[in-house]
């Protein structure tokens, strides 16, 4: 009886989401947008393969193999870096882009100021988000160019002046086209264009790393692979879990009448979710922690004794697991509570409930209510600020006992595809619901 009903519900599964898979194909509009997107992740795709010439592709997967910031650096530039390719950057010059004028928001008057007004102030910083894209993106590829020049092995023999000259170029110039290409994905309402890139070159990689584990495959490995397993049927649970998670908050709208008619006097209540910066924060980290040792490698041969020395101290202190396991995970938290804060104003909710004759139940409208729900939201932050944390350092954790690399990059590629599915799929619900409220 018991398999029979599990048939009958896997059976109404599969029938449910046929039936959505219908729903979305017809509606034009919405198959259009998806075709469109997974043309433009096709794109991406073939960008990453556009090799810039001058480059030791036997040495630099040497280099890959026993490096994992640079492991780590190449999942976020969806496996362009692997390839010395022109998106050898992908999207990341921008993100560091955003990290500064977010930074910049929270403490120039002006900048915030301009962020409240509306989709114009909004649409101007983008602007300048992308303009100042442009010289990071030029400086992050002299900076990558550099570490890989003095990489034990010999990357990039013959690499001239010209050559760095034209590959700066290709290099900024990929980026940009890249950043183009994720605001167009962002405009079509599918998902997060940054976030979707990125998931497309993990996604990507799968296949040949699957190939490669299966062809050096042995039995004595069996356990760390049945541990990966493990970690990774638990980051699915967990991610889906906190991802989904919400707080709700009970609101009460007062009866008003107008005219011959009364309005309000429902019961509804505010949402507040457990991880309301998704996959930013892990996004923001690795762009900040691979800033130092990038710098760093400048000054490694500096005439000055003393710079020398410090920038051999640095990237020696981040090639150190248990200091890079740290800051990671500070980073992580760090800019959970930070992203949170640029993206929820318990002043402006306490302002709009109260305009709508909307009030928590046992909390006085304004101040109060803004209080409380900074409050509430501070402890529902910390629960999904710490989850992101022990997430992201987990393998890292893990890697330490079993010596398998690959689950230093697995746990954090995990962490962001099942994020950035989970998102699409609201999206993509919250469209089909939108346009069934249309048709009644």
């Amino acid at each position: 009886m018991v398999n029979a009903a599990c048939r009958i519900e896997g059976c109404e599964l599969q029938n449910n989401m046929f039936k959505k898979f219908l729903q979305i194909w017809k509606i034009k509009e919405l198959r259009n947008s998806i075709i469109f997107v997974f043309v433009m992740l096709f794109i991406f795709r073939l960008i990453t393969h556009i090799p810039i010439p001058g480059v030791d592709a036997v040495a630099l997967n040497k280099l890959f193999e026993g490096n994992q910031l640079l492991g780590l650096i190449n999942v976020f530039s969806g496996g362009g870096l692997k390839t010395f390719s022109v998106g050898m950057l992908a999207v990341a010059p921008y993100i560091t882009s955003s990290i500064i004028f977010q930074l910049l928001t929270m403490v120039v008057p002006k900048l915030e100021e301009l962020s409240k007004e509306g989709e114009w102030g909004r649409a101007k910083i983008n602007q300048w988000t992308r303009w100042l894209s442009v010289p990071l993106a030029a400086i992050q590829g002299y900076g990558m160019i550099t570490i890989l020049r003095r990489a034990s092995v010999n990357i990039l023999p013959n690499f001239d002046a010209w050559q760095m000259v034209v590959a700066l170029i290709s290099i900024t110039a990929g980026t940009v086209f890249l950043m183009w290409i994720g605001e167009l994905i962002t405009e079509k309402k599918i998902g997060n264009g940054i976030s979707l890139l990125i998931f497309a070159g993990i996604v990507a990689g799968l296949p040949s790393a699957m190939g490669t584990t299966l062809m050096t495959f042995d039995q004595k490995e069996i356990i760390n692979m049945v541990i990966f397993g493990i970690l990774a049927l638990i980051t699915i649970v967990a991610v889906v879990f906190i991802t989904e998670g919400q707080r709700n908050i009970p609101v009460s709208y007062a009866r008003q009448v107008r005219g011959n008619k009364m309005f309000g006097g429902t019961n509804t209540h505010l949402p507040l979710r457990v991880n309301q910066a998704g996959v930013i924060p892990i996004i923001f980290a690795v762009a900040i922690i691979i800033f130092p040792p990038t710098i760093a490698n400048f000054f490694t041969h500096a005439s000055t004794v003393w710079v020398a020395h410090a920038a051999q101290w640095v990237s020696m202190m981040f090639q150190n697991q248990l200091v890079y396991g740290v800051l990671y995970f500070v980073l992580v938290v760090a800019f959970t509570y930070f992203y949170t804060a640029v993206v929820f104003h318990p002043d402006q909710i306490s302002e709009n409930l109260q305009k709508q004759g909307g009030f928590i139940p046992g909390i006085r409208p304004g101040r109060h209510t803004a209080e409380y729900l900074q409050k509430i939201t501070s402890r529902i932050v910390f629960t999904g600020a710490l989850f992101l944390g022990i997430i992201a350092v987990l393998p890292l954790v893990t890697a330490q006992f079993t010596g398998t690399q690959s689950l230093v990059i697995g746990g954090t590629s995990l962490l962001i595809v099942v994020s950035v599915v989970i998102e699409t799929v609201n999206q993509i619900n919250s469209q089909l619901s939108m346009r069934d409220y249309e048709e009644i």
